[in-house]
């Protein structure tokens, strides 16, 4: 487990909590950057639908891949290096998308950003590890709750930036908080070059025989369906939810794209709490309990009774993605060792985010075949229950390491 003596968070780390941070920071940007402003993009760069539904899919496709690819960045560079990789790839990919002439050039930077956002989301746990072991609740309830700003922000401001200057202006000025984020991380590689080496033989790379053995233990099993369930159901819900609501509870589309963004909202407060909960109970399954309980609940809401109580509904579904954050820390208290840490993040996430990118598409064909949202809310019932398996399952502490060996 993470070390349980607390240093000062300032105590030599001033230039690893700010790239923190600043890592979070540039995590949904070129996720959120680009939907609100398809319509002046598409004005300039002929777009199909067809292709306008290929860039909304790609994210979780390129964080599933990234989700594998990581441990071996983190293997041949280190952490400091793949989070390095990580900026470089964002930065490219927001200034190819800036100067596309074409979809096609569009397409290619969108793919590099998000590689670099999958690389990113697999090694900031570790690295939150590596710098902070005695704070590890707290820099993930911090890093989580960042997320969820750099969700919102250029989801905010893309549409207006776009008005006054141009798309391309409002794609490309992202790549400056990822130049901005790269200079702690070149700061600390400078400085302690011979600590990376002496960590790369401590073990900070995770063993690709512990990478590839991962199915056989429970424990990891357990947190990639619980990352799975918040996956699925966080990624229907931007599909799907603001049609759902216009069609079975009356909404206008301006008021299901505010109750969509509502989702978002309420999910900050449990990101914030439930990473120092984890860190303070012993039995974690019922935080993992609650977020079901939030999916069941509004799921079945809408089913029986959409119009009456809308926004209690929404509500409740925004907070079932409590399990997003229990999962992260989950991802560091549950293993022994940096490497295991690294390799559990990207089989937990990589796994995670292919069945998150299935979830949407499952969600439309079940709509298609019955006619109806009756159907798809089943389907997102049985998703969220399914998470009563590591509800229990991880219920008593357990290692990753320790299954492994036995």
């Amino acid at each position: 487990m993470p070390d349980s003596r607390r240093l000062p968070i300032w105590a030599g780390r001033t230039a690893a909590l700010l790239g923190i941070v600043l890592v979070a920071l540039t995590l949904r940007q070129a996720v959120a950057a680009i939907s609100p402003i398809l319509g002046d993009i598409r004005v300039d760069i002929p777009i199909s639908n067809i292709g306008v539904g290929l860039l909304g899919t790609l994210p979780p496709i390129l964080f599933a891949a990234s989700g594998f690819i990581a441990p071996r960045v983190a293997r041949g560079i280190g952490l400091d290096g793949g989070i390095v990789l990580a900026l470089a790839l964002m930065t490219a990919g927001h200034l190819i998308r800036a100067f596309a002439p074409g979809f096609a050039v569009l397409l290619i930077g969108s793919i590099v950003a998000f590689a670099g956002t999958g690389i990113g989301n697999v090694l900031l746990p570790s690295i939150v590890r590596r710098y902070f072991p005695d704070r590890v609740a707290l820099l993930t309830a911090v890093y989580a709750c960042i997320v969820g700003v750099s969700t919102a922000v250029p989801a905010a401001l893309a549409a207006p930036v776009a008005e006054q200057i141009s798309w391309r202006f409002s794609l490309g000025i992202w790549s400056v908080t990822s130049v901005v984020a790269l200079v702690p991380w070149l700061l600390i590689i400078a400085r302690e070059r011979r600590q990376r080496l002496s960590d790369a033989v401590a073990g900070e790379s995770p063993p690709p025989a512990l990478v590839t053995r991962l199915w056989r233990s429970r424990v990891a099993l357990s947190i990639t369906v619980a990352f799975s369930t918040s996956t699925i159901c966080t990624y229907a819900a931007f599909a799907w939810l603001p049609e759902i609501l216009g069609d079975i509870a009356g909404s206008t589309s301006t008021e299901a794209g505010v109750l969509l963004a509502v989702t978002g909202i309420i999910s900050v407060p449990g990101a914030l709490v439930a990473p120092l909960l984890v860190a303070r109970l012993r039995n974690v399954g019922g935080l993992i309990a609650a977020g079901i309980a939030s999916f069941v609940l509004g799921y079945l809401g809408l089913l029986l009774a959409p119009e009456s109580l809308t926004l209690l509904w929404v509500l409740l579904i925004g907070s079932g993605s409590i399990l997003f954050p229990v999962s992260l820390v989950l991802i560091n208290s549950r293993t022994r060792t940096q490497g295991g840490t690294v390799a559990l993040s990207g089989f937990a996430q990589g796994v995670a985010y292919a069945l998150g990118a299935l979830g949407p598409l499952l969600v439309g064909l079940l709509h298609d075949v019955s006619g109806g949202w009756t159907l798809p809310l089943l389907f997102l019932l049985a998703v969220a229950l399914v998470a009563t398996i590591p509800a229990i399952t991880l219920a008593r502490p357990a290692f990753v390491e320790d299954e492994l060996a036995r």
